[in-house]
């Protein structure tokens, strides 16, 4: 992977604390553990080396996946001549749909989470907010059909 990821800065800080507290105190404690499965004898049926030896091979898959990212991320800036370019990553964004309003903040994919409504600029949704100023309108295609969003206000 080395396309240029984007985050917001509080995005990057997120990934960085996770890869450290895997790195630094997760892994470690997860040797120990395969190690002290190690010891206990026959390793063919010993679940808990099993276990271990898995949790420890996800552990670094995350570990170098998080890693690949943090190298190749940029943190998307905020400042007062981006905010006049429309909606973009790092901004906030209140919409009215089907007469309710809701608030999103544009994110870089990383860092989406659209249970807390973080949506990735790369996303349907965050595609067509890209560029967008208030009183603009963006469709959105759905299973269910189009879906029209209002922009209210940008942050």
């Amino acid at each position: 992977m080395n396309k240029n990821l984007k985050l917001t800065k509080q995005g990057l800080e997120t990934l960085k604390k996770e890869f450290s507290e895997l790195v630094e105190v997760k892994r470690p404690k997860l040797v120990d553990r395969l190690s002290n499965a190690r010891s206990q004898g026959d390793l063919s049926e010993n679940s808990d080396y099993q276990s271990a030896k898995e949790e420890l091979e996800f552990l670094d898959g995350r570990i170098d996946e998080l890693d690949d990212v943090l190298k190749n991320a940029s943190v998307v800036s905020i400042d007062g001549k981006n905010r006049n370019s429309g909606i973009g990553i790092g901004t906030k964004v209140t919409v009215k749909v089907k007469g309710k309003e809701t608030v999103f903040d544009i994110v870089g994919e990383w860092e989406a989470d659209p249970v807390n409504k973080k949506i990735s600029h790369d996303s349907p949704l965050g595609s067509a907010l890209l560029g967008k100023n208030v009183g603009d309108k963006a469709e959105v295609e759905a299973p269910a059909g189009k879906i029209q969003y209002e922009i209210l206000a940008i942050e």
